[in-house]
C-alpha cells in the first residue's frame, strides 16, 4: 500500500507524482544529496545510514516527507519538514541538478510550498500561532539561493563547518594541560547496565539551554525534544556525553556541557568524532572549562584511533568560540548559510 503525501500535491510536471519516501528510494536519495553537495563544494560524502535514518527510519517519526518522481518513477526531488520544537520547523528540499534550470526552479518552488503548508499545519497541530522556517544550505549554492529567495526565506547567518586532525599521541595521559583548581570534566554517570543516569542526561540539557540563552535565534527545545533529536543520528552515542562542574563556594556546580557523536568514515576510511553542543554556563566562563571540554574528545578520538574531531559555529559567535577553535588547531573546511521565514499557522 503506498500512502499518500500529508499536505497539498504539488504541481509537478506531466506525468510525475508525489508520495511518501520507501527503503527502495534511500540510494536515489543520496544521489541527490550528493549532488547538491558537488554543485556548492566540489565534492561530495554523504552517510548513507544517515540518510536513510532521516528518510524512513527513527528520523521520519518528527518528519513529514516526500518524494517526487519523473514519468519513468526516478526520483527527482526530496523535500522535509522536520518538527523540531515548539515555534521551529527545519525544511530542506533537494531537487535533481541535472534538469534546466527552468525545470528545476519550477519543481524547487513547489516542493518549498509544498514545506511552507505543512509547517504550518504542524505548527497548528502545536496549538502555536506562528513557526519559523529554517533551512541550512551551503555558502555559494546559487540554486538554493534561488529557490530559497523565491519562497520568500532570508540569509539570517553564516556558519563555519571547522575541522581539527587529532593524532596518536594526544590520547596518552599528561597529552594536554591540567584543568584549573575546581575544574572538573568526566563523562555523564551511568548505571550498571550502561544507560546514563536520567538526572545526569537532564543536567546537561539546562546547562545547554542556559548557555546558548544569548546565542543567535536562541529557543527552548524541550528535553524530550532534545534527545529524540540526538537519537535519531547513527551516530549517536552515549559516552560521548560529557559534563565539566566548576567549583562555586566549595560546591560543586554544573558549568559546562558537550554532546558528541562517531563521523563515518572518510576517505582514508578512518572514522572521526563530531561536536554536535558545547556550551558553557555564565557562571563558569573564564575558568577553562571549554578548553577542557574540548580536550577531552579530542583525547577521546585519538584513544578510538580516530583522525579528526569536527564541529559547527556561528561566525559571528558573541563568545567569539570560532577564535578559541582556531587557536586550538580548527580550520574552516567550508561554511553553511542560515534561512529564515515566520509564517502563520
Amino acid at each position: 500500500m503506498t500512502l499518500a503525501p500529508d499536505g497539498p500535491t504539488p504541481e509537478l510536471p506531466d506525468r510525475w507524482s508525489a508520495r511518501p519516501p520507501a527503503e527502495a528510494d534511500v540510494a536515489a536519495l543520496v544521489g541527490l544529496r550528493a549532488s547538491e553537495q558537488q554543485a556548492a563544494r566540489g565534492e561530495s560524502h554523504v552517510d548513507e545510514d544517515a540518510v536513510r535514518a532521516e528518510a524512513i527510519g527513527p528520523g521520519s517519526w518528527t518528519r513529514r516527507q516526500l518524494v517526487v518522481t519523473d514519468h519513468d518513477d526516478v526520483v527527482r526531488g526530496w523535500a522535509s519538514v522536520h518538527d523540531r520544537a515548539a515555534g521551529r520547523t527545519n525544511i530542506a528540499v533537494f531537487v535533481d541538478r541535472s534538469f534546466p534550470e527552468d525545470v528545476s526552479d519550477s519543481v524547487a518552488g513547489q516542493l518549498y510550498s509544498w514545506c511552507t503548508a505543512v509547517a504550518a499545519e504542524v505548527a497548528s497541530e502545536r496549538g502555536e500561532a506562528r513557526t519559523q522556517l529554517d533551512a541550512g544550505v551551503y555558502d555559494g549554492d546559487a540554486a538554493q539561493t534561488r529557490w530559497l529567495t523565491a519562497a520568500g526565506l532570508t540569509c539570517t547567518r553564516i556558519w563555519l563547518q571547522m575541522s581539527r586532525p587529532v593524532t596518536p599521541d594526544e590520547g596518552e595521559p599528561g597529552a594536554f594541560p591540567p584543568l584549573r583548581p575546581g575544574v572538573v570534566v568526566r563523562r555523564v554517570a551511568e548505571h550498571a547496565d550502561g544507560t546514563p543516569v536520567g538526572a545526569e542526561l537532564r543536567a546537561v540539557h539546562q546547562i545547554l539551554e542556559e548557555s546558548f540563552e544569548d546565542h543567535f535565534n536562541s529557543y527552548r527545545e524541550s528535553f524530550g525534544e532534545f534527545v529524540q533529536r540526538l537519537r535519531e543520528d547513527p551516530g549517536h552515542r552515549w559516552d560521548h556525553w560529557w559534563i565539566a562542574t566548576v567549583d562555586i563556594d566549595g560546591t560543586p556546580t554544573p558549568g559546562g556541557a558537550l554532546v558528541g557523536t562517531v563521523l563515518p568514515p572518510d576517505d582514508s576510511g578512518i572514522d572521526g568524532s563530531y561536536i554536535d553542543y558545547i556550551g558553557v554556563h555564565r557562571r563558569a566562563r573564564g575558568r577553562g572549562v571549554a578548553k577542557g571540554l574540548l580536550h577531552a574528545v579530542i583525547a577521546d578520538a585519538a584513544s578510538r584511533g580516530r583522525n579528526r574531531v569536527d564541529l559547527e559555529v556561528d561566525a559571528d559567535s558573541p563568545t567569539q568560540a570560532d577564535g578559541l577553535y582556531l587557536a586550538m588547531g580548527w580550520v574552516t573546511k567550508y561554511r553553511t548559510q542560515s534561512w529564515h521565514r515566520d509564517i502563520d499557522a
